[in-house]
């Protein structure tokens, strides 16, 4: 479950940053996570509350905006955007030549802090 260590990370990122500028506590978290990141947002949701505990973090909440799959076909320039986690082919032209644009994403937001 590698959504353990990412949580791990989230936590010594944001706490790093917070303690740099000053702040004690962090009131909450938000990041962006792409569909095709292999990133499940429930086992990094259950991660992040297990191990926060003993952090600045400990009563912060994890907010996840979740950033489908988008890319455009290299045959028929069609901009598109798939509910799927995976790309086979351009849903216009069926075309397997195309070009990931977004939903590999794993971005930090921002973060409330007091």
């Amino acid at each position: 479950m590698h959504e353990l260590s990412i949580a791990q990370n989230l936590i010594a990122i944001v706490s790093e940053q917070c303690l740099r500028n000053g702040f004690q506590e962090i009131e909450s978290i938000r990041i962006r996570i792409g569909r095709a990141s292999g990133i499940m947002p429930d086992a990094l949701y259950f991660a992040f509350n297990a191990i926060k505990t003993d952090s600045i973090a400990k009563n912060a909440s994890l907010n996840i905006e979740e950033i489908p799959v988008a890319g455009i076909c290299r045959d028929c320039r069609n901009e598109f955007t798939a509910e799927e986690e995976y790309v086979l082919c351009c849903p216009s032209c069926k075309g397997s030549s195309f070009v990931i644009t977004t939903g590999r994403e794993l971005d930090i937001v921002d973060m409330e802090v007091s």
